[in-house]
């Protein structure tokens, strides 16, 4: 074989590989899927904690009190065969029904309707009526899959496989998950079984999105979160966000944000001995936000009374609650 032969060949080999990537690339494109996903489930079982594992970022603030999370939030993963938008949602709440909870449970029931897949949550070994008023709000035309989270604290896994069968008995589920949301095991065989379950399309959202929310309402969001992890029980649930200045200063974000309280006692617990508990929510909220948004950020935090905020559609609206 000639030197000018062994040239030709690889000419001929190099225009053969890069038809042959050509056509595999057009063959990958045909086959990419994309489409929303729904996770829902009763108050507490995970479901934040399961979009931030996924995404790979914290973007739905999460808290070991229940009803945390309000607002209904994209979280998007995008790889090489698909694309994932994931809608985080509220607990659906059977107690307490005042204005702001079925607001919430709404953003429930219209979600269930506009996504291509449902990942329906359960705490492993945990099944009552709250998670049964979820299920009767499943889709029966479109694949739902269950997910059994925190299998991490389970020590018999026989008991997850009777489990799953119980409550695979009250539901047509088109696949059945374990995972651990807080240590991010399984979740790969979970983004398979919605991968297999998306129908074929573009893009939805650009390829290095993570979220459709802006960075004023993460911070809103952040801010609340630590409400919640620093202050007890009852007051985080009477309290909300509102983020009323938000500027950049070159790399600077300069954030001033009101928290919105029921009653007088509420300002004072928050602001806690010589400010100290105030102190402590916005030093750490900033902390994240500058995490979050990988720059310096200058937070000022305020309190105001508006008593009956939770209870009255038309703040509801202004602050943002669908």
């Amino acid at each position: 074989m000639t030197k000018q032969d062994r040239n030709d060949n690889k000419a001929m080999t190099k225009q053969q590989a890069e038809s042959g990537l050509n056509h595999n690339a057009e063959a990958v494109h045909q086959h990419f899927r994309s489409g929303f996903i729904a996770i829902v489930g009763r108050p507490n079982v995970g479901k934040s904690t399961l979009l931030n594992h996924l995404i790979g970022q914290k973007i739905s603030i999460t808290s070991r009190k229940a009803q945390t999370t309000r607002h209904r939030i994209h979280g998007i993963h995008t790889d090489e065969h698909a694309q994932f938008v994931f809608v985080d949602t509220p607990g659906f709440q059977t107690q307490h029904l005042n204005a702001l909870n079925r607001s919430m449970n709404r953003v429930v029931t219209s979600s269930l309707r506009d996504v291509q897949v449902v990942v329906y949550m359960l705490e492993a070994l945990r099944y009552d009526e709250r998670d049964q008023e979820v299920l009767k709000l499943l889709p029966d035309n479109r694949p739902v899959i269950l997910v059994i989270n925190k299998i991490d604290q389970v020590d018999d896994k026989g008991e997850l496989f009777s489990f799953a069968e119980r409550v695979a008995k009250d539901f047509r589920f088109t696949a059945i998950v374990p995972v651990s949301a807080k240590q991010g095991s399984k979740l790969e065989e979970l983004l398979e079984a919605i991968r297999n379950n998306l129908p074929e399309g573009e893009l939805i959202y650009d390829k290095d999105d993570i979220t459709d929310r802006s960075e004023r309402f993460l911070a809103a969001e952040i801010l609340r979160e630590k409400i919640f992890r620093y202050t007890g029980d009852e007051l985080p649930y009477s309290t909300s966000v509102v983020i009323e200045q938000f500027k950049m200063e070159g790399k600077l974000r300069r954030i001033h944000a009101a928290i919105l309280v029921e009653r007088e006692s509420h300002k004072v617990m928050l602001i806690g001995k010589k400010g100290e508990k105030l102190k402590e929510i916005a030093t750490q909220a900033r902390l994240d936000m500058e995490k979050l948004f990988d720059g310096k950020v200058f937070l000022e935090v305020f309190i105001k009374l508006r008593s009956g905020w939770a209870d009255d559609e038309r703040v509801l609206r202004s602050l943002g609650y669908e």
